[in-house]
């Protein structure tokens, strides 16, 4: 080894030692006691397969994720467009707009929600005083209010890597396609659209992780009602004491994190993808 990898070693040594110490060691803690507790085995890990809780938990993740991914994706992808195509000043204070949510606690923004959307709430009122409704919706302590929570914590998410892709596309292209005569919806599908599809999976991907594991929005906005994965480990570990389920779903939550991410890095450059080339 030369004079400069030694040296680089132990630059890196530190990084390394707090990554095994404070993530490693952690995850390996929990992995090991969801095979251990209450017994070692799979046994915890045959629950997903017979335990009608566990299935409708997992269930209820996957379906507020998915559908919290679709709508995220179609408003991300708008902003993002018109992002593309708006003057240098109007871009500047959109991009100020969308990074000031990421800005504020995600706490603050669930009990705005609860304020915006309960029964006596802004939005009821506002639809009952406008005749559009007599009776006022329920949009909280259900999937929908939980949707409606995660979907605005989720849309800079969404927004900046498909902004990322879409400003690598050579507009020429567009330019070009219209000098041929083609119709602007034309354009947009045979060429805007597919040189842009890279992003979309790189952004529904990224968000879509981020929902699995999302908490506090659900807790807060679902009341208790409906439970998804991270809410549901909770339960387990800090009111139920069954460590063994608890980290047997967060293990099952972390594989399929982990897996999406190296789908994700398989599918688009995730360096390009956050603009960092």
């Amino acid at each position: 080894m030369s004079k400069g990898d030694r040296l680089y070693a132990w630059l890196l040594a530190p990084a390394l030692a707090l990554m095994l110490v404070f993530y490693v060691y952690p995850v390996a803690r929990v992995l090991w006691i969801s095979v251990t507790d209450p017994a070692p085995g799979l046994g915890n890990y045959a629950l997903l397969f017979t335990s009608a809780s566990i299935q409708r938990m997992i269930v209820t993740t996957a379906r507020i994720s998915v559908l919290t991914t679709l709508i995220t994706l179609v408003l991300a992808y708008i902003v993002a467009y018109v992002l593309i195509f708006s003057s240098e000043s109007a871009k500047r204070m959109m991009l100020v707009g969308i990074l000031i949510p990421l800005w504020i606690s995600v706490l603050v923004r669930a009990f705005a929600w609860v304020a915006l959307l309960r029964r006596e709430g802004v939005v009821n009122n506002a639809l009952m005083a406008s005749g559009a409704i007599d009776q006022p919706l329920a949009l909280i302590w259900n999937e929908t209010g939980i949707m409606i929570g995660m979907v605005h914590y989720m849309l800079p998410l969404g927004i900046l890597p498909l902004y990322s892709a879409m400003r690598d596309i050579d507009l020429r292209c567009i330019a070009a396609a219209r000098g041929l005569g083609a119709s602007p919806f034309q354009v947009f599908r045979r060429v805007f659209w597919p040189l842009s599809l890279p992003g979309v999976i790189g952004s529904g991907l990224l968000v879509f992780i981020f929902s699995l594991g999302f908490f506090v929005t659900p807790a807060i906005l679902g009341g208790g009602r409906t439970l998804m994965a991270a809410e549901y480990i909770n339960v387990q570990i800090h009111e139920l004491v069954r460590w063994g389920i608890g980290t047997m779903v967060a293990s099952t939550l972390v594989i399929v994190v982990v897996a999406l991410v190296l789908l994700l890095g398989r599918l688009v450059d995730i360096s390009r993808l956050f603009g960092s080339r």
